[in-house]
């Protein structure tokens, strides 16, 4: 029904979070919670990159703005992550933070060209049993990121920890107007502080900035030898930045049961890396844990989480800096172990599921988390399972294409009726199931239950043919469907210089 009143039809033309003040207050609290929670982590990524604390922060900082507003995923937070991090970090400490910033750049340009050109389509080859092992393997992840903060550290960390776990697992039960993280973070820093209890600080981590990123370009020169030095890391970095913001979205449609755009996202993603670069940060893509904690724990769901998300970042560094350096590390501690036992897919290690599930889905499932957490690279483990399922595929497939001979009375004619897909893997046994000796001098091979999906399956028929041939017998293909017999009447007789 169409809104008449001009007052109805500009509350139609509002966003949800303006029309429901609910909405408004859980994606506000949600942003806060991220904030906080992206601060230790942005610091972490920087020491990794090699560059300083604050290139970290405005990298989270800019990079969530950016994309609250250009990118395909509504509530993903993206900021400096870890795998982006380990990727550029040989540019900087080789060539300088001038060819890193340089590199970001240059990646977001080939982001925006993959993306335009249609990569995320290929998201659609992941399947199932990589998705899973890639969610269990971030898990992995996000809690052996926590192992460092829990080891050799003064006594009063574990009680902490123990306590902020304990606040989020049972003050939901009282009320979720205000996020359980949240609640944890201030109750532990007020301990900290008013105890004068002396553990590791968010401050710890490195110095916060004390002012806004100024927009500038690189200071490199501007030449192709510029050029050929960072375009295989910027290449790497838009590829393995991609990969992740594409599975974490992927993730997130999962969970709130909605549909994303992969190409505006990857697209964005590649604007987001641009202005990043243009403001000196260091670059990054979408954030698993710090997604999980917006979309899981918080229960936002619009762009604004993570407008403000990156906004609070600053507010808090340039503004509140001094009382967020006094917030303990084992608050955030406990937040990110609770992220990764929730991301976790406990279903798919019941030992239900294990008996149901077919053995090659659990292989690839497991290869997938350990090739994850061993490389440290989300990007890799997903390509490596993907390529697992594949093969595992095409072994199963390959044992479905079935031939069975019918000889007419008269003996004259032998039908073969071949039933499955012809492809490499099942093909290649086609040609050994034919009696070239002792068929009749007519054969006819039936294909209406078949598909021919590639040139090894012509290649093959070429090959029964000329066996036929060369005995003085004749041979008809009969049943094509229509793209099996256009691919057949392309290649047959093309592939060998014999035939």
């Amino acid at each position: 029904m169409t809104p008449t009143t001009p007052a109805a039809r500009l509350r139609a033309l509002k966003p949800d979070w303006l029309n429901d003040p609910k909405v408004w207050r859980t994606e506000v609290l949600a942003g806060l919670v991220v904030a906080l929670a992206l601060i230790p982590e942005a610091i972490s990524f920087s020491i990794i990159a090699g560059v300083d604390p604050a290139i970290g922060l405005f990298a989270s900082f800019t990079m969530a703005v950016t994309i609250s507003v250009v990118g395909g995923r509504r509530a993903m937070i993206s900021a400096a992550t870890g795998a982006v991090a380990l990727v550029i970090a040989p540019v900087n400490r080789e060539h300088g933070l001038g060819y890193l910033v340089a590199t970001v750049i240059l990646a977001g340009v080939f982001q925006i060209v993959l993306g335009a050109v249609g990569v995320a389509k290929l998201m659609r080859f992941v399947p199932r049993s990589v998705m899973t092992g890639f969610v269990n393997a971030l898990a992995i992840m996000i809690f052996m990121a926590q192992v460092p903060e829990m080891h050799d550290v003064p006594w009063p960390v574990y009680p902490l920890i123990i306590g902020g776990l304990a606040l989020m697992v049972f003050f939901p039960k009282v009320t979720r107007v205000v996020p359980a993280p949240l609640v944890s973070i201030v109750i532990l820093t007020v301990i900290t502080v008013a105890a004068g209890i002396a553990v590791p600080t968010v401050g710890d981590k490195g110095e916060l900035p004390s002012s806004l990123p100024v927009p500038g370009l690189p200071d490199v020169p501007f030449t192709l030898d510029t050029l050929t030095t960072v375009a295989p890391y910027a290449l790497a970095m838009a590829l393995v930045g991609l990969m992740e913001s594409l599975m974490t979205a992927r993730l997130v449609d999962d969970i709130t049961d909605t549909h994303s755009s992969k190409t505006r996202e990857s697209i964005g993603q590649g604007v987001a890396n641009i202005v990043t670069g243009f403001f000196g940060g260091m670059g990054g893509c979408a954030m698993i844990g710090q997604t999980m904690i917006n979309v899981k724990v918080s229960g936002a769901r619009t762009r604004v989480s993570t407008f403000l998300a990156g906004s609070f970042l600053m507010v808090l560094c340039i503004v509140f800096g001094p009382v967020v350096s006094d917030i303990p590390m084992a608050a955030l501690v406990a937040v990110m172990v609770m992220v990764a036992v929730g991301t976790f897919d406990w279903h798919s290690v019941a030992p239900k599921t294990l008996k149901r599930m077919p053995a090659g889905e659990i292989a690839v499932m497991v290869i997938t988390v350990i090739v994850v957490v061993s490389t440290e690279n989300l990007a890799i483990g997903v390509v490596v399972g993907t390529v697992t399922a594949m093969v595992v595929f095409a072994r199963r497939v390959a044992h479905l294409a079935q031939v069975t001979a019918v000889t007419d009375p008269d003996g004259t004619t032998v039908v073969y009726r071949v039933t499955g897909e012809l492809f490499f893997a099942s093909s290649n046994d086609l040609v050994g199931q034919f009696d070239y000796a002792g068929d009749p001098d007519r054969v006819v091979i039936d294909l209406s239950a078949a598909h021919i999906w590639d040139a090894s399956s012509v290649a093959a028929l070429d090959a029964i043919e000329t066996k036929y041939e060369q005995r003085g017998k004749t041979v008809e293909i009969t049943g094509l469907n229509t793209p099996s017999a256009d691919l057949h009447g392309r290649l047959t007789g093309e592939l060998t210089g014999s035939h």
